[in-house]
C-alpha cells in the first residue's frame, strides 16, 4: 500500500463515528492492521456461527446483518452504511456471528482483524472508549427496534423509520428510502404488501408525499404521533 493510500485511509478512519478524536498516531497503527476488501452486490460476508475474527467497517455501499428464523423467514436488524461498523459485539466476546451480513450493492469494506486490534486497544484507552460508546448506540438501537416490534403496530414502526431516516439524510424534510419495500417490510416485520398500502394510506392522509423512493414530509407533527402512539 502507498504512502498516499496510507494517508487515505488514516484520514477516512478518523472520520468514522467509531475513531472521531482518535490520535493520528493511533489512526496510523489502525491503518497498519486494515484490510481494504471488495464485495460484490449479494455477497455472503459472514454467516450465523462463523468465527468472530474480525470486524468490519463500510467504506462504500451498504451490508444488510439479518437472521433467518428456522423456516427461512428472514428479520432484518441493521442496514449499515458508509463509515459505519458492524461485527464488534461477536470480536469482543470473543465468541461467533450471532447473524448473517450480506452486502445489498457492490461494496468496499475496512476488516480489522480481531487479535491485533486488541492489542491496540489494550494499549490505547481512547480506542476502548470509543467502542464503548459504538457499542452503546448499537444496544439503544436495538432497545428500540424490540420496542417497536413488540408493541407498535406497523404504521407506528414506520412512522418511526420515516423520521429516522429524515434524521440521518439531515436533508430538510426530504428522505430517500434506502432499502427495497421487500427489505424495508422485513426490517419492520410486516410484509410488503402491507407496507405499500400503509405507505399508501399515509400518502391520503397527508402524512407524507411519495416519488418512487423519495419522500417528503409533509405532516410532521402528526408523523410524530403516530411514531410516538403507533396510531393514526
Amino acid at each position: 500500500m502507498s504512502a498516499n493510500m496510507d494517508r487515505s485511509l488514516v484520514e477516512w478512519l478518523g472520520a468514522t463515528s467509531l475513531f472521531d478524536g482518535v490520535e493520528d498516531m493511533h489512526l496510523w497503527d489502525l491503518s497498519g492492521i486494515a484490510m481494504v476488501v471488495s464485495c460484490k452486490r449479494r455477497a455472503n460476508i459472514f454467516s450465523t456461527g462463523d468465527p468472530g475474527n474480525g470486524f468490519y467497517l463500510v467504506k462504500e455501499g451498504r451490508v444488510k446483518v439479518f437472521m433467518l428464523s428456522p423456516d427461512g423467514k428472514e428479520q432484518i436488524l441493521h442496514v449499515i452504511g458508509p463509515g459505519e461498523s458492524f461485527g464488534e459485539v461477536a470480536v469482543f466476546a470473543g465468541q461467533s456471528f450471532p447473524a448473517h451480513a450480506v452486502a445489498l450493492e457492490n461494496s468496499r469494506l475496512v476488516f480489522l482483524p480481531r487479535d491485533d486490534f486488541v492489542a491496540l486497544v489494550s494499549a490505547n484507552p481512547a480506542l476502548a472508549l470509543n467502542l464503548l460508546a459504538a457499542l452503546s448506540q448499537r444496544l439503544r438501537q436495538f432497545t428500540n427496534m424490540i420496542d417497536a416490534l413488540s408493541l407498535k403496530e406497523v404504521p407506528g414502526r414506520l412512522a418511526a423509520h420515516l423520521l429516522y431516516l429524515n434524521d440521518k439524510q439531515a436533508s430538510g424534510d426530504n428522505l430517500s428510502l434506502e432499502l427495497s419495500k421487500t427489505q424495508l417490510a422485513s426490517l419492520l416485520g410486516t410484509i410488503p404488501e402491507t407496507l405499500s398500502r400503509i405507505l399508501s394510506k399515509l400518502q391520503r392522509a397527508g402524512f407524507i408525499a411519495i416519488d418512487g423512493s423519495d419522500i417528503v414530509i409533509t405532516d410532521r407533527q402528526r408523523l410524530v404521533s403516530l411514531a410516538e402512539f403507533g396510531k393514526f
